[in-house]
Parts: C-alpha cells; structure tokens; sequence
C-alpha cells in the first residue's frame, strides 16, 4: 500500500509549509534528510487608493458613458465562471498515500505518491487496495503522471528525470532527463502537458519528451501560478492550484482559464486535522465526473463541476 504516514521533520517536497497546506510548516518539520524548503512567493496587494478629485462635468461625463455603452449592449469583461463540486460519492482512500498524481486508464487507477524514500506508484479498481505498486528509489520523489497505451510517464520534483513505464506491469522501461521541476502531468492527442509549480504549462512530445513550447495561465487581469496535479479533458486542462481549495479549468492553446473550481468543505473539520492539501483530480472514462482527493487524505470524492457561486457550501 505505499510508505506510512510521515514522521516529525518530513516536509512536502521539502516546500515550507507544504505538508501543511495553507498553514505553516512546524518547526518540528523544517528540513528532512537534507532537503531545504522553498518559500513559496508571496503576492501582497499595497491596498492604496488612488485619491483623486474628478470634477462634476468629468462625473457626469462619465456617467453618459457608461450609460450610453450600456445601451449598445457593451459591458465590461467579466472573469472566468465559477463553478462548484457537487460530491455524488465517496471512496476510501489510503492515509499515507502522499498524493501527486492521479489518473485513470479505462477502469483501472492509478495514483503517483510523493517524499523522498516513500514514493510510489500504484494502480488498480479505485478505492480498493492496487493490484500493482512499486516504489521508487532513494533519493526520487514521485511527481505527476500520464497513461499513453502501453506505457506511462511519471516525473519526478527536483531530480530532473521522467520514467517511462509498461502501464500494466508498472516495469521502468526508461529515464529521460529535463530541466526545472516537475509537479502534474497528464497528455492530449500528439502532446504532454506539464506543470512546474509556476504559471507556466509546458508541451511536450509523447514519445522524446522533448518540449513543445510554453503557454502562461491567466485570466481576469493576472496570471495563476502555483500549479500543480493536472488532468486533461478534451480541449481542457483541469489544474490543482498548490495550497489553495481551487482547480482552474484551463484553455492550453490560449492559457486563459475558462472555470475557477471550489473544492472546499470537503473534508470534515477532524479529517483535515491529518490531512493534507488538495491534490488530484481524476476524469471518470465515459462520464463527465471525476475523483478528486488529496495528499494524506482517507477519502476519494467522485464529484460533477456545475455552476455556482464561489464559497458556498457543498452538499
């Protein structure tokens, strides 16, 4: 079933605060086995005002404006929509799995777990104990993966190598080397997708895996980093954003994101006290519903995106 439930010092990809989502990294859990954390960027708005004085004649002026665009039928640009998860089922899911990737082939699953000297690679019916798991070696951290056919690709952090495997027996079959890190994979006719922890998507070819080129995620007026467990979808490119409860739906040829998912309230309030962040969303073969779960989390979610309002409360 994969490594145990991380002791004192273990830290996620050795990120501060990491293991713990959107909190801080305790003390207790700083550095492990020599990995140093990353801090992650933090964007802080000034929240200053633009303080100035527009007279009556610019006031109305304006106010013609807006009215007279209102009456052509021209509004402003609105943001991508949001959506939310209505949860239709639930799974078990394993406590020490430290979940980085996670994808179906047909009706088999399969989940990539992280943590130096604990990562793994598993795959069998969801919600049951796998059928084939294999660990990786020391000092490999698993990372995103991707079922093309007969083989899978599975990355790694910051080792700078993606496994080719038999997607059946889970057998390597080979490394290839890339530059920068690796967080979520997953594949679209001819091509990769792969995310690097930035607010940039990367292609690559199925086969070299040699990069394609780059696109930048954005929408309303910025650009959505933090990127992490990927699954594609047709034309899109669902994202988990790292330390958040969000998943972007994504557009890969322009990067614009097309859907602003909230998957918070899953858990219960004593679940997320051993839980991690959310990490993992799986499309469901032959539906337009997924699983959705977690690192360290004891339940898979099979769920459906509909339209709503950010921040409600789920079913």
């Amino acid at each position: 079933m994969g490594a145990d439930l991380p002791g004192p010092g273990l830290v996620d990809r050795g990120r501060a605060g990491k293991l713990h989502g959107v909190g801080q990294c305790p003390p207790d859990r700083a550095v492990v086995q020599g990995e140093q954390e990353r801090h992650a960027p933090i964007v802080q708005c000034s929240g200053q005002r633009s303080h100035v004085r527009v007279g009556p004649v610019r006031t109305l002026l304006t106010i013609l404006l807006m009215a007279t665009l209102t009456a052509c039928g021209m509004t402003a640009p609105s943001g991508p929509p949001n959506l939310q998860m209505v949860v239709l089922a639930t799974l078990p899911h394993d406590t020490s799995a430290f979940t980085e990737g996670l994808e179906f082939a047909g009706d088999r699953l399969y989940e990539s777990t992280g943590l130096q000297g604990r990562s793994s690679l598993r795959a069998g019916p969801p919600g049951q104990p796998p059928q084939v798991d294999v660990s990786l070696p020391t000092p490999l951290f698993g990372e995103g993966i991707t079922v093309i056919g007969p083989k899978l690709w599975q990355l790694t952090w910051q080792n700078g190598v993606a496994i080719e495997r038999d997607s059946a027996t889970l057998a390597e079959l080979r490394r290839v080397s890339y530059q920068g890190e690796g967080w979520g994979l997953c594949h679209q006719p001819g091509r990769l997708v792969m995310s690097n922890g930035s607010d940039q998507l990367t292609f690559r070819d199925p086969v070299t895996f040699a990069s394609q080129g780059t696109v930048t995620v954005h929408g309303d007026g910025r650009t959505f980093s933090q990127l992490n467990e990927l699954e594609c979808v047709g034309e899109d490119v669902y994202a988990n954003v790292w330390q958040t409860n969000e998943i972007l739906r994504i557009d890969p040829g322009s990067g614009t994101v097309t859907g602003r998912i909230d998957a918070s309230g899953l858990l219960t309030p004593q679940q997320r006290q051993d839980a991690d962040v959310l990490n993992g969303i799986a499309a469901i073969p032959g539906t337009d519903e997924f699983l959705v779960t977690g690192k360290l989390w004891p339940t898979m979610f099979r769920v459906k995106f509909v339209t709503g309002q950010l921040g409600q409360d789920h079913a």
